[in-house]
């Protein structure tokens, strides 16, 4: 049985015993229903003593260690440790969260305190600040914070007689705050000779601005403002843990074991010392108290919890006992009845029964006890001692039958054997004795194989083997009960064992998680006959894996509960319950094992909500049990869309070139050109790794993106506006609800969300601060008030903002894995849906987190990777597309049907008022009714019904769709290969826009007499495009390789195209059809010019170092430039075309004489003077203004310079088009410049009459047409140039105060002072003024210093 999937059976928390008493105070409440609310170890516990039963709030993830009730006594609020520790606020009636509060506090969380009317919430951390927080916690929003104190902070209380005023104590201080505004001040409490200074661990504010405290010798310090005006002393003999205000006075608990209740004006009213009564023991210290009405609670430093009725105050109720101190390891249960033992270093031993949920039993021993056994027959306990000894108690008296030492280091695991003969015992020396329990437990076999201690035993179901494992993961056996090692295979293959709690072994493989130590799994057991196993580890994770386990990295049920170690886990002896016990958290947890069968009964009740998944997350390792990806989808999961250097960086980058910034500005550089250039019309669009991204506004326009722009394309009269905010890729877009606004988010280090007006393209809000890297998905709510995104960091963290506001209201980390669709519920604005590799998820916003719950998929199958998602026609249904081609319906959170839509993944869903439409990755568009029962009609996207309108060619039929969209009586489809498509509802379509595929473009040119430009990308297809106004593709062709140049003959006639594996071809310019080709190359083709004139040669330059010269009539080679010595990037031919300029990628400017391809060696004067028939080259004096101050970092890419010589215009690998005056003499030159392509631009050329720039955009696929403005006509669009790098400091200079003053370095005296290291003789000691440059190293120094320890 090789299965590898998770069981389908289950555990559900019972019961728990114990109580945090320890390291904690005050957290222990009435609630409102007058049941009892606690925590231990990282569970919520609320508990009913009428019913005797438990409810669990279960969203920490680790130890709880504070509690403050709401002052209606229904919420509760509980702060965990941690490293990104948060507070949850939930509700003691349903146990589900109602808001988290995080990404503030750091360690830990060590008080909370609710505010009069339960609006406010202030917190207390375990940072080294102690910083104290005030939260509006139903928003999940930090009003204010500052450093609490130095030292701890114990307990923190509003003032509930005067708004905004609180008060916090701790070590050797008390602090009176008042909140104004978003400031906290603190005042310190002034101690005076009224009392000692000293620690005060407790606090309750009374009217009139008296303070009540207890401190840690056990008096009570009366303050009146922030004096201390007198003191109750000795009230109690010891430190005062708990102070508990109520209507009727005050009640405190102390170190002392007493409590005392006080009236309002602090007279005492009585005593309770519990030391004296039944239940009570000598040290018995009170850790909590609460006192309502009649009835008091008394939680112990021991995890005991009291019930005292004030009248028969003699008889406290014990209602709760657990361990205490040290770590709780032995667990035993017994053999025939519902009991469970445990034991533990505080050395007692408790017997528990599973059924009353009680303590039955204890007995004190005299030393830790690390493990424990029930024999056989139920009649003895055997415990294995820290000390290496071991006693033998009768479990109906626990009266002792023997106590044996034989060994010196602790016992760790004992076993009696199935015959009730034998008791094997393990220990820390590496060695396991037997004894005989009829000869009154005589020793009769030794066991010495093992070279570590002994952890885990079992013995054969005949008693005559016994398999060990030890420290160092190794497996043995013996022969019982003399202890022969046996090591013949043979003799091993039959044995039946009676138990299994080993941790390696054949049938266990699996659950060791693919890279892990060999001590992290502390216990396992497994229930033979449910062929399930359960295991305890040392993350506080319960898990249940399928019995036998055989390979590795196992699917498994997981479950939290117990905050660290989980020492020990054991079934009960009919196999309904799992016993497990925390090791410092000294818990028992009593968990209820539901079978397969009940499973279908109890599944109207939803799983356990959590911040973790509770239930059964999937396992670790990755799912080799899931069908591959789709090729598609595996391609743009690899997609990285890090960037070496953001545009962010820039200006910090600058900053470092400050030297050189200097040098250049005291030159004269030439002016920005007056002419500049305006973005006309882009041929792209993004389709292949985004998806539903393209809508109809409100006007009828079609808004979509490509690049780093917002496009909105009027399809009447084929033009388009351009929002051009971003600096770098959009990867998503979504549409308000009205159609008048749109979302887009980009990539960047800190990267933004920009929310536009579709008709002004004005922006409206910009939100940044959350997401690194990058915004993958962003979606509005109904109302169109909030926008969830979702970013590409390594959690895809999900945020849900109020966008007008430019406010975060919730978030969390949505799943290791990609996300591609974030939906917010059009019902519930609180709701939404996330959808990803192997990843459907259903959120709610509480505070300012979100939690999550899986999709629950029942018997139906796995969770397969979602592409898109919808909701439907009411609040609980929601449609998902999978990558096999479903569509998935879900009613909540469950699935209840699949039904086949496409074939390959569904990328794209729609949903309309009556029905839904899909698109798949096999080109077809499918529309449906309602229910998703019936497919109402399909259109394929083929080449035969393209209309007449077309703007462009199909490349190929069926294309991957990507978008769907509807409106206007049209479905509007947008695909893989970057078409933007309208199909008629009657079946024709129209094409609207069309770019490249995924791929870059390097290859551009235009023709020599008409308004055309070729490309030629790495898609493997040449392209043709019109840039007259009707602005399309006029023909395609598909090459067998991908292309990185191409050039048109001077007569325009011919085409040649250079490609990636270093052949060429030259076509016809009208057909595409072969004219010739050649390949001489192995390495890509760089560049290719046809001579001016007749075009009688061809340059073609390679990566290789070389370039070809060939005769165009004659089709022969006839000349070889060699000298370069790196790729070639651009060429240039002279206007007699006899001479070729060429650069390389190692900068150099060369020349070669043609045909023969002779090197020339030519002054720089000379070169200015020679007439160039084109001038692309990036390199010379006559271009030396147009490398950036940051060239080391970035390469200009590209250029070409108009036919009057006047304007030079480069792309460069930032994205940047940049317009200079030609020639570009003396470094560093003004330019104006203008973002739209996202990353590289990889060429640009001017049409043949100057009219229009093109450039394209390597990765972003793009094609961007700019028309050229001469300098009058001046609009004044926001998209026009910034100046350039360099701030004009030559025009005029600053003022010479304005210059003194921008010169003043402002530092913190004090801090500069206090943080410097002192040496040296101290300045007003000193003899002489310090020179300037000491001052200002000194201050340096320190506000680096200051930096580091901000």
């Amino acid at each position: 049985m090789a299965d590898r999937s998770a069981p389908s059976c289950h555990l559900r928390l019972e019961w728990v015993y114990g109580y945090r008493g320890h390291q904690c105070r005050n957290n222990l409440y009435y609630t409102a229903a007058k049941e009892i609310v606690y925590f231990v170890a990282g569970v919520g516990v609320v508990y009913s003593p009428r019913e005797h039963r438990q409810k669990f709030y279960l969203g920490h993830q680790d130890d709880i260690i504070s509690l403050a009730l709401h002052p209606e006594r229904v919420l509760v609020a509980t702060g965990q440790v941690g490293k990104e520790p948060y507070i949850c606020v939930w509700d003691s009636y349903t146990v589900q969260t109602v808001s988290v509060l995080k990404d503030v506090h750091t360690h830990g969380i060590a008080c909370l305190a609710f505010d009069l009317d339960g609006q406010r919430l202030v917190s207390v951390g375990l940072d080294s600040k102690n910083t104290v927080c005030v939260w509006d916690w139903r928003k999940g929003k930090l009003l204010s914070m500052a450093p609490g104190h130095t030292d701890r902070i114990f307990d923190i209380s509003w003032d509930l007689y005067q708004p905004n005023k609180l008060v916090s104590c701790g070590v050797k201080h008390i602090k009176f705050w008042s909140l104004c505004g978003n400031s906290l001040t603190p005042k310190r409490g002034v101690f005076g000779k009224t009392g000692d200074l000293q620690t005060i661990l407790c606090l309750a504010c009374a009217r009139d601005e008296v303070t009540y405290s207890g401190a840690l010798n056990g008096d009570i310090y009366v303050w009146k403002g922030i004096n201390l005006v007198r003191t109750i002393q000795g009230a109690h003999a010891a430190g005062i843990f708990s102070m508990n205000a109520c209507e009727e006075g005050f009640a405190t608990g102390g170190r002392d074991g007493c409590v005392r209740l006080w009236d309002l004006n602090f007279k005492p009213i009585t005593v309770i010392d519990l030391r004296e009564t039944d239940q009570g023991y000598k040290g018995l210290s009170v850790r909590s108290v609460c006192w309502r009405g009649d009835h008091i609670l008394v939680g112990t430093q021991d995890s005991e919890i009291f019930e005292i009725v004030v009248h028969e105050r003699n008889k406290p109720f014990l209602i709760m006992q657990g361990h205490c101190e040290g770590e709780l390891w032995a667990l035993a249960v017994h053999p025939t009845k519902p009991l469970a033992m445990t034991g533990s270093d505080d050395r007692s031993v408790r017997i528990w029964s599973l059924i009353d949920h009680a303590l039955i039993a204890r007995c004190n021993m005299e030393e830790p006890i690390r493990c424990a056994a029930v024999s056989t027959d139920g009649i003895h306990l055997a415990l294995g001692m820290k000390d290496g000894s071991f006693t033998v108690l009768r479990v109906r008296d626990m009266t002792e039958v023997v106590h044996i030492k034989d060994r010196k280091e602790a016992i760790h695991e004992l076993k009696y054997s199935p015959d009730g003969n034998f008791l094997a015992v393990g220990s820390n020396d590496s060695s396991v004795d037997v004894y005989g329990v009829v000869q009154r437990y005589k020793k009769v076999g030794e066991c010495v194989g093992s070279l570590s201690f002994i952890t885990h035993m079992d013995w054969s179901s005949d008693s005559k083997y016994l398999q060990t494992n030890d420290g160092n993961g190794k497996r043995l056996f013996y022969r019982m009960p003399s202890g022969k090692e046996v090591t013949n295979k043979e003799e091993l293959k039959g044995i039946q064992w009676a138990s299994w709690t080993c941790v390696s072994g054949v049938e266990v493989n699996g659950i060791w998680p693919k890279y892990s130590d060999i001590n992290d799994i502390n216990s396992v057991d497994a229930n033979f006959i449910g062929q399930v196993m359960v295991t305890a580890d040392d993350y506080g994770i319960v898990k249940l894996f399928r019995y036998p386990c055989l390979r590795k990295g196992a699917k498994f049920k997981k479950y939290l509960g117990h905050s660290a170690h989980v020492t020990n886990v054991r079934w009960s002896h009919d196999h309904q319950w799992v016993v497990s016990i925390g090791g410092a958290d000294h818990s028992v947890f009593q968990w209820k094992f539901v079978p397969d069968r009940k499973l279908k009964d109890t599944l109207h009740i939803a799983p356990q909500e959590s911040l973790v998944d509770s239930n059964s997350d999937e396992s670790d390792s990755d799912q080799s049990d899931v069908p591959e990806l789709d090729s598609e989808i595996e391609q743009e999961t690899q997609i990285t869309y890090r960037r070496q250097v953001y545009k962010e960086d820039l200006p910090q980058l600058k900053e470092q070139c400050k030297e050189k910034r200097k040098s250049a500005a005291s030159k004269r550089r030439e002016r920005a050109p007056g002419n500049s250039i305006r973005l006309h019309f882009v041929h792209g669009y993004r389709g292949y790794d985004c998806r539903s991204n393209l809508f109809y506004t409100q006007t009828g326009e079609i808004v979509y993106h490509v690049a780093a722009v917002g496009v909105v394309y009027n399809r009447q009269q084929n033009t388009q506006r351009f929002y051009l905010g971003h600096d770098d890729d959009i990867l998503c877009l979504a549409i308000h609800p009205l159609k008048d606004y749109v979302a887009t988010g980009q990539v960047g280090r800190d990267s933004s969300i920009h929310i536009w007006d579709t008709e002004t393209i004005k922006p409206l809000s910009v939100l940044k601060g959350y997401h690194q890297y990058g915004v993958c998905a962003v979606d509005f709510s109904a109302d169109g008030k909030r926008l969830a995104s979702v970013g590409i960091d390594d959690n895809h963290t999900i945020v849900l903002w109020d966008w007008k506001k430019g406010e975060k209201l919730s978030a969390v980390r949505g799943s290791k894995d990609k996300i591609f669709v974030v939906k917010i519920n059009p019902y519930m604005p609180d709701k939404l849906i996330t959808v990803g590799i192997k990843h459907m998820k259903f959120w709610r916003r509480a505070g300012g987190g979100l939690i999550g719950r899986k999709g629950c998929i029942g018997a139906l199958g796995r969770t397969d990777t979602m592409m898109c998602a919808v909701y439907g026609w009411t609040e609980e249904m929601a449609f998902s597309g999978t990558s096999t081609g479903d569509v998935c319906i879900w009613r909540d959170v469950f699935l209840i049907k699949t039904v086949k839509a496409h074939d390959g993944p569904v990328f794209s869903m729609h949903a309309l008022e009556k029905g839904f439409v899909t698109g798949g990755k096999d080109g077809v568009v499918a529309l449906w009714d309602d229910t998703f029962e019936r497919c109402l009609k399909t259109y394929a996207i083929k080449r035969a019904a393209l209309a007449p309108g077309s703007k462009g060619l199909l490349l190929e039929d069926n294309p991957s769709i990507r978008a769907i969209s509807l409106g206007h009586g049209h479905i509007l489809v947008g695909t893989k290969n970057g078409e933007i498509l309208e199909v008629d509802k009657s079946g024709p379509i129209t094409l609207l826009v069309q770019g490249h595929m995924e791929g870059e473009v390097w290859g551009l040119a235009t023709h020599p007499h008409l308004p055309i430009c070729a490309t030629v990308s790495d898609d493997k297809t040449l392209r043709i495009w019109d840039l007259s106004p009707s602005h399309c593709m006029l023909a395609v062709r598909k090459l067998k390789k991908g292309g990185r140049c191409c050039c048109f003959s001077p007569d325009g006639k011919a085409l040649a195209v250079g490609l990636n594996d270093g052949s060429f071809l030259i076509v016809n310019a009208d057909t595409l059809e072969d004219l010739v080709s050649f390949q001489h190359r192995k390495d890509v083709i760089s560049e290719i010019r046809f001579s001016p004139g007749t075009g009688k040669y061809l340059a073609v330059a390679s990566c290789d170092n070389f370039v070809d010269i060939y005769n165009v009539m004659s089709s022969k080679r006839v000349g070889i430039c060699k000298g370069a010595s790196s790729y070639i990037t651009h060429m240039d031919w002279d206007v007699r075309g006899k001479l070729l300029q060429v650069n390389t990628g190692a900068k150099e400017q060369l020349f070669f004489e043609a045909p023969r391809g002779k090197k020339q060696t030519i002054p720089s004067l000379e070169v200015e003077k020679i007439g160039w028939a084109s001038w692309t080259s990036v390199l010379g004096s006559c271009c030396e203004g147009i490398w950036p101050i940051i060239g080391e970092v970035t390469d200009v890419t590209a250029s070409c310079l108009t036919s009057d010589s006047k304007v030079l215009a480069t792309g460069d690998d930032f994205g940047f088009v940049k317009l200079f005056r030609y020639p570009a003499k003396g470094k560093f030159g003004k330019f104006k410049r203008y973002v739209a392509h996202s990353t590289h631009v990889t060429n640009v050329r001017w049409t043949y009459d100057d009219s229009l720039l093109v450039t394209v955009g390597g990765a972003d696929t793009s094609l961007m047409l700019w028309t050229y403005e001469m300098e009058g006509h001046r609009d004044s669009r926001q998209c026009d140039s910034e100046e350039s790098d360099l701030d004009s400091e030559e025009d005029g200079g600053y003022d010479s105060d304005v210059t003194r003053e921008n010169e003043i370095n402002y530092t913190i005296k004090a801090l500069s002072t206090n943080i410097r290291p002192m040496f040296g003789i101290k300045p007003h000691l000193q003899q002489k003024e310090p020179t300037l440059d000491e001052r200002q190293g000194v201050v340096r120094g320190s506000s680096s210093l200051f930096q580091t320890t901000s």
